[in-house]
């Protein structure tokens, strides 16, 4: 049985959860999305003092808040307790598209060039962390949600702005990826 849980599962059994919990959000007349937490917490924290889009009965969709819990929770638990090598493996051609760049694959997904205190000292560092902040918020109230969002729960209810959402984030990744990443580092 362990070995079945520390191995990478196949997609059809996490397609198959996820389309059984939007099945149950969707019986009890909920919507599923990560950035709307943001509103919750910023309104459960007073901000409809400051604006009026944070003035709303934030009670109503604090169950989604538990959402977040248990995504940080599941994932820090998943990579401390149910991971065998807690390094996981990215492709050849990814490292060397990485090393171009300058940076380091030894720790796969968290390169200290980028994941560290040090990388903090920089000015650069500020200003990517800010502006795509901003960018990453703005795209997110801008877009009616987050991708988790229209990606699950609005393609999940058949609705035509969540399929335009979805197709314009990935033009988005792919211009990113292919085109700023390497501009920016």
């Amino acid at each position: 049985m362990m070995e079945f849980i520390l191995q990478p599962w196949p997609w059809y059994v996490s397609g198959f959860l996820i389309a059984l919990l939007m099945l149950f959000l969707l019986l009890l007349g909920k919507r599923f999305g990560m950035s709307s937490n943001l509103r919750t917490f910023c309104s459960m924290c007073g901000g409809g003092k400051a604006s009026t889009f944070f003035d709303y009965n934030w009670k109503q969709d604090s169950w989604n808040l538990f959402v977040v819990l248990g995504a940080v929770l599941g994932g820090f638990f998943a990579a401390q307790f149910l991971s065998e090598n807690s390094i996981p493996a990215i492709s050849e051609a990814t490292k060397l598209s990485l090393q171009d760049l300058h940076i380091s694959t030894t720790n796969a997904y968290l390169p200290a060039e980028l994941f560290s205190v040090s990388a903090l000292s920089r000015a650069k560092t500020w200003v990517i962390l800010i502006v795509g902040g901003f960018l990453i918020g703005f795209g997110a109230r801008y877009a009616g949600g987050c991708t988790s969002g229209h990606a699950i729960s609005g393609l999940s209810n058949l609705q035509l702005p969540s399929l335009i959402a979805v197709i314009g984030f990935f033009i988005g990744g792919l211009i990113m990826v292919h085109l700023l990443f390497p501009l920016i580092f």
